[in-house]
């Protein structure tokens, strides 16, 4: 939830008044006192939080109930809100619903104490022993901070950085060198990117107390996501020695060691964690991914079917089937996945990985009315999660446009750093982008990374720190770069990636989709860089990305309207890049691949000044690890029939059509 303002200094006083009475158990009154802000301002998300628990603790449980109700429609993301609709669900006797609220409430904001005891007892009741451990850990950890840090773990789970920094600070001017506040601090550091004050903070703090092993904990978090990864996997090493019987800290060993291209090991450590801790469904559906990324897929499903057989629920199991994209879900399946949709008392985020698996399954079996109907429904549930609104990308796109001038490439020309080691491809998720990769990577002189977050982190270390309501500094400031700056950004860049890369390779890939937004910053800082245009139709690209269900980030996927604006946003990007910088990026057809693939290869191999090879048209022979949702696909030939599936459900996409208008959609 990001920071909301409140319409006036009145109406904060009037919240402020009314949660003191609270405390007096003035309960009408406090309802008054809320009214009068909600008269003017019916959507302040403070004042209607407030009411609902005055009615509630009137025992007005039912008026209280739909306050909160209107509170999660405006705000779905605030997690004290699903608390506030748990405890009126348990007031009334609700046990499903109560203990869904709850597990919605830790899922959105974990620093909620009431909740996590809430679960403690409920779990316990129904004889989840492990899932009652583990509630309880988190409600002693959080019963035992000051006041003061409670808060600031509250306001960091809320998205609200900025008041959680300056109470952390506060906090530490007071009471001097504090563990779980220089922790605090750390986190909130990894919010705004500024990674390696987080990783002196939390270096600081194992300074103060070697033994805190939560300290440790973040501090290889914090290490691997500043690509430290062979100090990291040393560090998680020395804190799995130190802490020997934790699951989890097995699992960031294993992370680690996965991170560094250990795959072996990883594997053997969540093997071990699965024997150790059978009734963990999370661990078992890591076990699967990591299985799946190394092209394990027979023993990634058993996984997992395992996860899903310990927590019946557990929808990123069935979805994690369903995005392994050749899987064939059986009536059984299908019968058990619609039951716990419909249960109430299945957690927001089961319910709508089971949509997105549900409409996986029933396209798969013809069933293109219902599929969309499952598609829809969990579009909606996680569009209402994410707050997404295409408004802010596409004026970020605008400002590109706007800032990225042939005047300014002229500033910098034979700047840069002269590396010409990367190849980026990047354009829309679902649009080809892996199978590129997979043709490129398998050339003998090119190697195939990730998803590399290097150009992203850079771009927002130039946007710097600022409220959601401040002005964009990058790209604007781009024109007051210097020779020096970029060539110094594009040796870090090639520096940075350098752990990615096991192969001795001359080129290796970055492929990154979202990096289409920042090409003007790339050629900058790395002007010998080749860079190729993932492209698809439009229909088929944003129907296949309105069927994804992502593990995190592309939010403007969760719509076809949104997702239309995107794409229409993103064509018109490019087109400007085409114009400031011509014959820079080569742009490649998906249905043109599936068309002709040796032409295609043969254009791709011509662009990045590789001589032809016959592996490239065998891809699908490449044994490497690959990490996206296209992992199964790519390890088979092309197959046509992908191609147009759009057209199945053509019927359900004007919304789109609208967005797109007719020239893009027939595209």
């Amino acid at each position: 939830m990001s920071e909301i303002a409140l319409a006036s200094v009145d109406g904060e006083a009037l919240i402020a008044n009314a949660r003191a009475l609270l405390q007096n158990a003035a309960f009408s009154e406090a309802v008054g006192l809320c009214d009068q802000v909600l008269a003017d301002h019916p959507e302040n998300t403070e004042a209607l939080y407030t009411k609902a628990i005055a009615l509630r603790c009137q025992r007005d449980t039912q008026a209280a109930l739909r306050v909160v109700t209107q509170l999660i429609e405006i705000d779905p993301g605030n997690g004290r809100a699903h608390q506030e609709r748990g405890h009126c669900l348990r007031d009334t006797g609700d046990t499903a619903g109560s203990f869904a609220a709850y597990q919605d409430a830790v899922t959105r904001n974990a620093a909620l104490l009431a909740s996590w005891k809430m679960l403690s007892r409920l779990h316990a009741d129904a004889g989840r022993d492990e899932a009652a451990d583990f509630a309880y850990t988190q409600s002693e950890y959080l019963g035992k901070l000051p006041p003061h840090l409670l808060t600031v773990a509250s306001l960091i789970q809320e998205g609200r950085y900025l008041k959680a920094e300056a109470m952390c600070r506060q906090f530490l001017q007071a009471n001097g060198h504090h563990v779980e506040a220089m922790r605090f601090l750390a986190e909130i550091g990894t919010k705004f990117n500024a990674l390696d004050e987080a990783e002196f903070l939390l270096e600081s703090a194992l300074v103060l107390e070697p033994q805190n092993a939560g300290a440790h904990y973040d501090y290889v978090e914090v290490l691997n996501k500043r690509q430290k990864f062979a100090q990291a996997l040393d560090e998680a090493t020395v804190l799995r020695a130190k802490e020997p019987d934790s699951p989890q800290i097995d699992m960031l060993c294993a992370n680690q060691n996965l991170a560094v291209g250990n795959f072996d090991t990883a594997l053997n450590i969540y093997r071990d964690c699965a024997k150790q801790t059978p009734n963990n469904p999370a661990i078992h559906l890591t076990l699967g991914h990591a299985l799946k990324t190394t092209g394990r897929q027979q023993d990634a499903i058993d996984a997992y079917r395992q996860a899903y057989r310990v927590k019946p629920d557990f929808g990123d199991a069935y979805w994690s089937l369903a995005n392994l994209k050749t899987y064939a879900f059986d009536p059984e399946q299908i019968a058990s996945m619609r039951k716990h949709e419909a249960e109430k008392s299945t957690a927001l985020v089961d319910r709508y990985h089971l949509c997105f698996a549900l409409g996986k399954a029933l396209e798969d079996q013809g069933d293109y009315a219902a599929a969309f109907e499952y598609y829809e429904r969990g579009n909606r549930l996680k569009r209402k999660d994410v707050g997404y609104d295409w408004r802010k990308i596409s004026k970020e796109i605008g400002l590109q446009i706007e800032s990225c001038t042939p005047d300014l490439f002229a500033q910098t020309d034979g700047a840069g750093f002269k590396a010409a080691d990367p190849i980026f491809i990047l354009g829309l998720p679902r649009a080809g982008s892996t199978l590129l990769e997979q043709i490129l990577a398998s050339h003998s002189q090119v190697e195939g990374t990730m998803e590399l977050p290097n150009i992203l982190a850079l771009a927002h270390k130039l946007d710097g720190r600022r409220r959601v309501s401040e002005e964009a500094r990058y790209p604007a400031n781009l024109d007051e770069l210097t020779h020096e700056d970029v060539a110094r950004f594009g040796e870090a860049y090639i520096r940075d990636t350098q752990i990615y890369r096991k192969g001795g390779t001359p080129f290796f890939i970055d492929k990154m989709p979202n990096n289409f937004r920042h090409i003007g910053l790339i050629h900058m800082i790395l002007p010998n860089a080749k860079i190729i245009d993932a492209r698809r139709g439009a229909m088929g690209c944003c129907f296949s990305g309105f069927k994804q269900l992502f593990a995190e980030g592309q939010e403007f996927t969760y719509g076809l309207q949104e997702i239309g604006q995107y794409y229409s946003d993103y064509v018109r990007l490019m087109d400007h890049w085409d114009t400031v910088l011509p014959g820079k990026i080569l742009r490649v057809r998906y249905e043109d691949v599936v068309a002709d693939l040796e032409t295609q290869v043969r254009r791709l191999l011509d662009h990045c000044g590789l001589p032809f090879e016959e592996a490239c048209l065998n891809f699908h022979q490449n044994e490497r690890a690959v990490r996206t949702a296209s992992s199964e696909q790519v390890r088979q030939p092309i197959f046509k029939s992908g191609v147009d599936q759009w057209e199945n459900f053509s019927s359900y996409l004007d919304p789109l059509r609208d967005v797109l208008g007719p020239e893009l959609a027939a595209t």
